[in-house]
């Protein structure tokens, strides 16, 4: 079975191929992007109609997950168009009922608009996520957890012994979505009465995450840095006891999943269905912000019980043969 995967290098595509043994499944490879560094698959030169009819002898179905944001509602008809001239099922994974990089929700309820019908087949990733695609559009979505994120091997590390209680709030680069100001500055707070409790803001070494880490210097340990590795990232996880996402809006994580793998507790806003995914405490949103008492009651409750969330590696591994075998199933299916 021959898929162009929209994109296929990305680590949640990546997770969804079988984990050992021979494949069945081929994911065409991300065409290079005119002037892009080589390995960026965005924009995704697949979502043109040109592409789609130039390579329809290469693959079966079209498989569609992430890159559509700068699409407009005509530009995506005309991807539909193209895959119905070329008689190529259209799959579609809906990661996102609000896009994290938009302000306003309109233009990518828009493109759902255009793709939820159109798909020959919907997937999600929680039944929460599922049941508001069927409430909106009227389609039922196969619902397929997210796969693990870290190698098993790595997965099975143990957690170094620590003294203290860390809280860390990783701004990134601030995306549209994030308050990690406005969340750092609760959660100084929120630890002031606990012995031995700190707060830590990582930011990356761009514009936005150096004026985040800015507004936060004296309040806070803040440390701006290149983007972590891989290996980087698993590192800094273990160094926390709990891990705050900073969201203002979203649906699901794979910050939680990497978190889940590495015993590293998260305390996620009330929005989406981060609940859905994994275990961790939630706290609520304002439209001015973190709720402080909410915030404050879950850091306690994490400081006091010490959860201890943690995926087995073994399980996840069956999980990851699980969540192949059914897209394979779902490929299978759609292309008749």
């Amino acid at each position: 079975m021959r898929v162009a995967s929209v994109p296929a290098g990305h680590p949640y595509v990546r997770g969804i191929a079988r984990p050992d043994g021979p494949d069945p499944v081929v994911r065409l490879p991300d065409p290079p992007v005119p002037g892009a560094p080589a390995g960026q698959w965005w924009p995704p030169p697949m979502l043109e109609p040109r592409w789609v009819r130039d390579h329809a002898g290469a693959f079966d179905v079209f498989h569609l997950h992430f890159g559509f944001d700068g699409r407009s509602p005509a530009q995506l008809h005309d991807l539909v168009a193209g895959l119905d001239e070329v008689r190529r099922p259209l799959v579609l994974t809906v990661h996102d009922l609000r896009n994290p990089h938009h302000r306003e929700p309109a233009a990518h309820t828009a493109a759902l608009d255009v793709l939820v019908p159109a798909a020959a087949a919907l997937v999600t990733l929680t039944a929460g996520a599922a049941a508001e695609i069927e409430r909106r559009w009227g389609v039922r979505p196969v619902v397929i957890p997210h796969p693990p994120v870290v190698p098993a091997l790595r997965a099975r590390t143990a957690r170094p012994r620590r003294r203290g209680f860390t809280v860390g709030v990783h701004a990134k680069s601030v995306r549209t979505n994030s308050d990690p100001v406005g969340v750092a500055l609760a959660l100084v707070e929120a630890v002031r009465d606990l012995p031995g409790a700190s707060v830590r803001v990582d930011a990356h070494d761009d514009d936005r995450g150096r004026a985040a880490a800015a507004a936060l210097r004296g309040t806070s340990e803040v440390r701006v840095h290149r983007p972590f590795t891989d290996p980087e990232l698993w590192d800094y996880l273990q160094e926390l006891d709990l891990s705050v996402l900073p969201y203002r809006w979203g649906t699901h994580s794979g910050w939680l999943e990497t978190c889940h793998d590495l015993g590293t507790p998260v305390l996620a806003p009330e929005t989406g269905h981060y609940r859905e995914q994994a275990p961790c405490l939630t706290y609520r949103l304002t439209a001015d912000g973190p709720d402080p008492r909410s915030l404050a009651a879950a850091v306690r409750r994490a400081y006091e019980q010490r959860p201890r969330w943690r995926a087995d590696p073994g399980e996840r591994l069956r999980q990851r043969h699980a969540i192949a075998a059914a897209h394979e199933e779902l490929y299978a299916r759609v292309a008749g």
